[in-house]
């Protein structure tokens, strides 16, 4: 992660909007009709050198390849993992069962139904290394001339805890067996990633989301068991990587809904300190969560730790003023206490299941702008 003296930093959280055709590839390869291989890489080529140059024209600091082959930033793990076989259904967000007829139509795309899930039928073994050697080299190719080092970037990778809760188990005896049996096999994902020297991000949402998603009682207590259980399945898949070259990102699901069954900050941040890595992503500019960077003040972050709130909002349409992005920026800096520890991004990323991005993409990038704005704007006022 670069580091500046003098003013905040920023970045974004993993997923940048694809290109009509890309999406369309995309969704010939989900439901299995043939993809001319040569268009396909012609296609995710074109993406990712647009979606870099996009970044850098924006002033963004830390970039990476926008996800540009990826379905989604979970369910991609189905094409690199062994064992999956169709899909089943999936569980629904505990605050949309309270609103049937919105629910009805919110995780639907033209791409993929998130209302099921790849279900897991046989051992699961990493299959993807050609797949992930391909994007990465696809992402350092169009660096090249930038003037941005490959160690001045970051690589999403899906959390074992995201894609075992992503993934419908049908062949494993019980959850943890299942998690450590993809934890196993996505180290080997994580430890090439690293190997390019960029900066590996696990999305782990399910750390706060699983608080108001899935079977278990919602108790707080038993938030805290699965967050300590997923915590050591993920320390574990990345104990040969240095904590200082990891982030992480968390977050109460990406989707527009009320949430208003999502589990408080202050209630479970001090369990996430005990995860191996060094950046801290979480949402901010979520109405229902703003308030809460009270919490970090209350919970300071552990030494060494950066923390990347989210000051952009990716469900909504409405571009925030910089002057806003500027102030929640100050008061996650008075919160934290040095401006030198918080990274500016948005909540989450803004396409982050291919085809259901909630803000259109030329307004996307109209809120980065406004964010990288916003960030300069708070810069002047807390350094």
């Amino acid at each position: 992660m670069p580091s500046t003296p003098d003013r905040l930093l920023t970045t974004h959280v993993g997923s940048l909007p694809r290109p009509p055709e890309l999406r369309a590839l995309l969704k010939c390869r989900v439901v299995g009709e043939p993809v001319d291989e040569d268009a396909w890489a012609a296609a995710v080529d074109d993406a990712t050198a647009d979606v870099v140059r996009r970044q850098l024209d924006v002033g963004l600091d830390v970039i990476n390849n926008g996800e540009q082959p990826r379905v989604s930033f979970n369910w991609y793990v189905a094409d690199r993992l062994s064992g999956i076989d169709g899909t089943r259904e999936a569980p629904l967000w505990d605050d949309l069962l309270d609103y049937p007829d919105y629910a009805e139509d919110t995780f639907t795309t033209d791409i993929i139904d998130l209302r099921t899930q790849p279900a897991v039928t046989g051992p699961v073994e990493y299959v993807g290394r050609e797949a992930c050697e391909e994007e990465l080299a696809a992402f350092e190719r169009h660096l090249e001339g930038t003037g941005v080092a490959i160690e001045d970037t970051f690589i999403t990778a899906a959390a074992p805890g995201i894609a075992a809760t992503s993934l419908a188990n049908e062949y494993y005896d019980n959850h943890p067996e299942f998690l450590f049996a993809i934890a196993d096999a996505m180290r080997e994902e994580y430890e090439l990633i690293a190997e390019t020297g960029a900066t590996l991000q696990l999305d782990a949402p399910e750390l706060l989301a699983s608080g108001h998603r899935g079977p278990q009682e919602k108790t707080v207590e038993n938030l805290r068991r699965l967050i300590e259980l997923h915590t050591e399945a993920l320390n574990g898949a990345i104990d040969h990587i240095p904590p200082e070259q990891v982030r992480l990102h968390t977050c109460w699901g990406s989707y527009d809904g009320p949430h208003t069954r999502d589990v408080a900050l202050e209630d479970v941040l001090g369990d996430l300190y005990e995860l191996d890595v060094t950046g801290l992503s979480v949402e901010q500019a979520n109405p229902h969560h703003q308030h809460e960077y009270r919490a970090f003040a209350e919970h300071p972050l552990p030494d060494g730790w950066y923390l990347m709130p989210g000051v952009v909002d990716v469900k909504t349409n409405v571009v925030e003023h910089p002057e806003t992005v500027a102030d929640r920026l100050e008061r996650v800096v008075d919160a934290v206490g040095d401006p030198t520890r918080v990274v500016a991004a948005p909540d989450c990323g803004f396409d982050t299941q291919a085809g259901l991005g909630m803000v259109h993409p030329d307004i996307a990038w109209v809120k980065l702008e406004a964010m990288v704005e916003g960030a300069r704007v708070a810069s002047e006022r807390v350094f």
